[in-house]
């Protein structure tokens, strides 16, 4: 996820913090320490609110990533990678490859709120140990609250609308039951569309009646509307792309820059590839060795630009998605091609074609014509 920063790492599995998580975590300490402790428990100072607010967003941001860790030992379990764990304004995003089996992507896809069940279980049980029997009223009042909000979220989570996990679900069984992923996910992108726009109208009415909560609705109804928008796109392509291999889709022979030329040069000169964002880059041999981003060039300030070399400022080869010319245009292929634009065609370490977007968007618009 863009804006993202590295994290350390949880069994092997890098995990990353989007500069928005300390929005997360300052709204459920407010939440919890403004508004819901107060109410539990009167007559504490301002200094106790704040802190245990603070505590108990901490906990629950805790249980959140527990949430994707589970999802990612199951994914690593069931034989895909696992690339990273990433906690942002809404929540974790675990990003793994495709799975093979559709009761592979179902259990994937149930033991991330299953994980959060137990751990309302845990946090309820706790909480009424910590008050009837111990009298910790404090700790007793961080616990429900926690196992409440974890309820709350493995139940929102297995609605059956994707991005949702209980989107993941639906698209398992469709799959299982027709035999065909791309459209069960698109069927599944379907549902998701139809809960963002039940969320942006239900969050519209409680803004205007005052709820403060429909900030979330809209924020979370925004988010699931571009994210199912772009499950149904994905499905749409790989389902335009059935049995062609990359070969007969890739453009060539494919546009290159010498990485050894200036950017203000490569600036310059870049007219024939603008519209694409990116060029692949060659070293001396003719050999790919990168790609390089119209807007890594153009961020370079204006006084360096004759003396950053495009390789400066280049993706590296490692970094880029590459693929044999006689490969399908499916799976992690066409996962790669998609979020890493230009795939890279290499036939014995040469550059012989790229697949581009507009390579996609071509047949795309073709099997929407038949």
């Amino acid at each position: 996820m863009r804006g993202s920063a590295p994290f350390g790492h949880l069994f092997g599995i890098p995990v990353r913090v989007h500069w928005s998580a300390p929005v997360l975590v300052a709204v459920l300490a407010f939440g919890l320490g403004g508004q819901t402790l107060p109410v539990w428990l009167p007559g504490r100072g301002g200094g106790f609110y704040t802190g245990a607010g603070l505590l108990g967003a901490l906990l629950l941001v805790a249980s959140l990533m527990a949430h994707e860790l589970a999802h990612a030992l199951a994914a690593r379990r069931a034989g895909t990678n696992v690339d990273s764990m990433t906690l942002w304004a809404l929540g974790g995003v675990t990003r793994i490859g495709r799975l093979t089996a559709p009761a592979r992507e179902l259990w994937v896809a149930l033991v991330g709120p299953l994980t959060s069940l137990a751990l309302a279980g845990v946090g309820l049980g706790l909480g009424w140990v910590a008050m009837r029997q111990l009298a910790w009223d404090v700790p007793a009042a961080l616990l429900i609250w926690c196992g409440v909000v974890n309820l709350l979220l493995a139940v929102f989570n297995l609605l059956p609308a994707a991005p949702l996990d209980g989107g993941r679900v639906l698209q398992a069984l469709l799959w299982w039951r027709a035999g065909d992923r791309e459209r069960a996910e698109r069927q599944a992108g379907r549902c998701g569309q139809v809960l963002a726009v039940l969320l942006l109208a239900g969050g519209w009415i409680a803004l205007v009646r005052g709820a403060g909560v429909g900030l979330w609705m809209l924020a979370m109804g925004g988010f699931l509307a571009l994210a199912a928008a772009a499950e149904i796109q994905h499905a749409t392509i790989a389902m335009a792309l059935r049995g062609r291999r990359v070969d007969e889709v890739m453009t060539a022979p494919a546009p290159t820059w010498p990485d050894w030329t200036s950017v203000g040069r490569c600036l310059a000169e870049s007219g024939p590839w603008r519209a694409t964002g990116a060029v692949p880059v060659v070293d001396f041999d003719g050999r790919p060795s990168g790609v390089v981003r119209l807007r890594s060039l153009i961020a370079v300030p204006d006084r360096l630009r004759e003396q950053v070399r495009v390789r400066d400022v280049a993706v590296p080869l490692s970094g880029c998605a590459t693929a044999a010319p006689d490969v399908e245009l499916a799976g992690a292929t066409l996962d790669a091609a998609l979020s890493r634009p230009p795939l890279l065609v290499l036939d014995a370490g040469r550059l012989v074609g790229v697949v581009t977007n507009a390579d996609l968007a071509v047949l795309v618009n073709a099997r929407r014509r038949r």
